[in-house]
């Protein structure tokens, strides 16, 4: 476990690290989640293995510190994450990102360009989530924070799945409730709106079963490959591990997509 100081007090975001060639992989994670649990299966696989890698838990998340007064916007998480690649030494890597990571990581490569030089967003939020679902972001939204810290994270518990609960626990109450917060609200520019704006080469893979991915026409005429996968849920990477891996290792060659099992 490998950690850098983030913030002016000291407080510190942890990662994985697997050693191998350049250029760095960075795998982060969404919300409620930890890189290591999420992604560790993907890369090991041979067809992404060997670029050193880091499996990066975002500020108030699985093995980082949980600060109080951090405020956990997409900005801010954006801004802890380039300092802690800056720390590591890290350029110009490829950015795998899953949900709530992925907003992280395009806000990362628009405001820290030399720190990004491929995105491969995975399911990601890239616009604000209407208020009033009970599900997901939008149902931990819903709460006041303090209405949140007095027992709306227990309801959270009860009505999530026990997969997410064994990392969302693990989140620091209040980097829950305004990682959530901000999630919903977005950015402005919108994530959608910076990720048409950049200029790297960029891949968005979502769930087949999904039936629909709104603004596809959009992102592909900006030069995002948008690639669909097969017999899975919103957690790609873990519902169906070799579709993922061998549609993330065909975008990061820049070569055509073997055909999914």
């Amino acid at each position: 476990m490998r950690s850098a100081a983030v913030t002016p007090a000291g407080d510190r975001i942890r990662w994985v690290e697997l050693p191998g060639r350049e250029p760095v992989r960075v795998y982060v994670h969404g919300l409620g989640a930890t890189s290591p649990a999420y992604f560790t299966e993907v890369a090991v696989h041979p067809l992404l293995a060997g670029h050193r890698s880091l499996l990066v838990d975002l500020m108030g998340h699985g093995h980082s510190d949980r600060p109080t007064d951090f405020d956990y916007t997409l900005e801010s998480h954006a801004d802890a994450l380039a300092a802690a690649l800056a720390s590591a030494d890290v350029t110009g890597a490829e950015l795998i990102a899953h949900s709530m990571g992925g907003s992280v990581a395009i806000v990362l490569a628009a405001r820290h360009p030399h720190l990004v030089s491929r995105l491969v967003l995975v399911d990601a939020n890239l616009d604000p989530i209407p208020p009033g679902s009970a599900a997901g972001s939008s149902g931990l939204a819903s709460y006041s924070e303090e209405e949140f810290l007095a027992g709306g994270w227990a309801e959270v518990r009860d009505r999530a799945s026990a997969h997410w609960w064994s990392t969302m626990r693990l989140t620091g109450r209040e980097a829950l409730h305004r990682s959530a917060v901000h999630l919903t609200r977005g950015t402005v520019p919108t994530m959608r709106e910076l990720l048409l704006g950049l200029d790297i080469p960029r891949a968005y893979l979502w769930p087949e079963a999904d039936g629909f991915l709104p603004g596809a026409d959009a992102l592909a005429a900006s030069g995002v490959s948008v690639v669909a996968v097969r017999d899975c849920g919103h957690n790609i990477m873990l519902d169906n591990p070799e579709a993922f891996v061998r549609a993330c290792a065909a975008e990061l060659r820049g070569a055509e997509r073997p055909d999914e099992p």
